[in-house]
């Protein structure tokens, strides 16, 4: 019980801390290069306590994950030699990496927006992108879109949703990933055509 009283307060002082925005963009970026879990279990309450910084709230983690999208495309660039086969067995299989790297090559922009917004680890298309040297400004934009998508998309919810959003996220989260799927696949089709 002491742990859990702990941890709400470590959590209220977070929540109104003058740092919150910092510590937001920095848990981001570990979300997206070294930690993969998903980081809608803090901000969807973050958001909702803090409803007068809800868009900055989102900025921050947007902007957070693009560093972090940087970083980890530089390692794939500079470092894969080097550093490739740990991370490819932390974070997937050597046949999973190739398929990745295969799709980068093919499909990249598409490729690295449909996995920018699905909630799975984000490191292998980072690295695949540096590795197969893909384009850095396709990748960016790819990214950029992709978590805006996630993040300002969670801001829409709270601030319609209130103290029912993460009801209505857990609720809906698997029908909405498929939808945006979806639709992410409709717009690769339409490109291919153009």
């Amino acid at each position: 019980m002491a742990i859990q009283k702990k941890l709400k307060q470590k959590t209220r002082q977070f929540i109104e801390s003058k740092n919150m925005l910092g510590g937001i963009t920095i848990a981001s970026f570990l979300e997206s290069t070294i930690v993969p879990i998903p980081l809608e279990a803090v901000l969807v309450p973050l958001m909702q306590a803090r409803r007068e910084k809800l868009w900055q709230i989102a900025l921050m983690a947007t902007l957070g994950c693009i560093v972090g999208a940087l970083f980890g495309y530089a390692l794939g660039y500079y470092l894969f030699d080097i550093i490739g086969d740990w991370v490819i067995n932390t974070f997937s299989s050597p046949e999973q990496f190739e398929n990745v790297k295969q799709k980068m090559q093919a499909q990249g922009f598409w490729f690295v927006l449909s996995l920018g917004i699905v909630p799975i680890p984000f490191q292998i298309a980072m690295l695949a992108a540096g590795a197969t040297k893909y384009s850095l400004a396709l990748f960016l934009l790819a990214s950029a879109i992709a978590r805006s998508i996630r993040y300002f998309g969670l801001a829409i919810v709270v601030y319609y949703a209130g103290n029912q959003a993460e009801r209505i996220i857990s609720k809906h989260k698997t029908k909405t990933m498929i939808g945006l799927t979806i639709l992410v696949a409709i717009g690769w089709g339409v490109s291919t055509l153009i």
